[in-house]
C-alpha cells in the first residue's frame, strides 16, 4: 500500500452552532479570532471587505500569522463559499483546502481536507507534514476559542523582531 502525499483530512467536533463556525472561517473578524494575525479579503474587483462582511467565490486574501514577521505572508483566492457549510480556497503553493461543516444536534463537526499538495520531497515535508501539523494545532484552537476556553496562538510577540 502506498501513502498518498497529495492530500490529508482532519476533523473536530465543536460545541457551537454551525453558523458560528462558518462565520469564524468566512469573515476577517472571525478568522482573526482563532487563526490569523491579519486577514484581508478583497472582492474580485479589488474592494476590501469589511471585517464582518462574509467572503464570496472569487475573493482574494492576504494573510499574516502570529509569531511570524510581516515578511511571512500567504496569498490565495476563494474557490467556494456557499454561505452555510462549505468553504474551499487555494492555500498558496500548498494546494487547496476544503472546510465542510455538519450539524450534530447543535454542535458542529468540522472536516478539513487539504489536497492537490505537490509531491516532491520538499513539498512532502513543508506542505504535507508541515500543514498537517499546523491544522492539528489550529483545529484545536478554533474549538477552544469558539467554545470559550482559551487562545493558544503566539500573540504578543513583536512580529518584526522574529526575522
Amino acid at each position: 500500500m502506498s501513502y498518498d502525499w497529495s492530500r490529508f483530512s482532519q476533523k473536530v467536533r465543536i460545541k457551537v452552532p454551525l453558523q458560528k463556525v462558518y462565520d469564524a472561517w468566512t469573515t476577517q473578524k472571525g478568522i482573526e479570532s482563532w487563526f490569523l494575525r491579519m486577514a484581508h479579503f478583497s472582492t474580485a474587483d479589488g474592494r476590501l471587505r469589511a471585517p464582518d462582511e462574509t467572503i464570496a467565490v472569487g475573493d482574494n486574501y492576504h494573510w499574516r500569522w502570529h509569531g511570524h514577521p510581516d515578511t511571512v505572508e500567504e496569498f490565495g483566492s476563494i474557490l467556494e463559499a456557499n454561505g452555510k457549510d462549505r468553504l474551499r480556497f487555494i492555500f498558496g503553493k500548498a494546494g487547496v483546502v476544503t472546510v465542510d461543516l455538519e450539524d450534530e444536534n447543535g454542535a458542529t463537526m468540522m472536516h478539513i481536507t487539504q489536497e492537490e499538495i505537490p509531491t516532491d520531497e520538499e513539498s512532502r515535508v513543508q506542505f504535507h507534514i508541515g500543514c498537517q501539523t499546523g491544522w492539528t494545532f489550529y483545529r484545536a484552537n478554533i474549538k477552544c476559542v469558539l467554545e470559550g476556553i482559551s487562545d493558544a496562538r503566539n500573540k504578543g510577540y513583536n512580529e518584526e523582531q522574529l526575522d
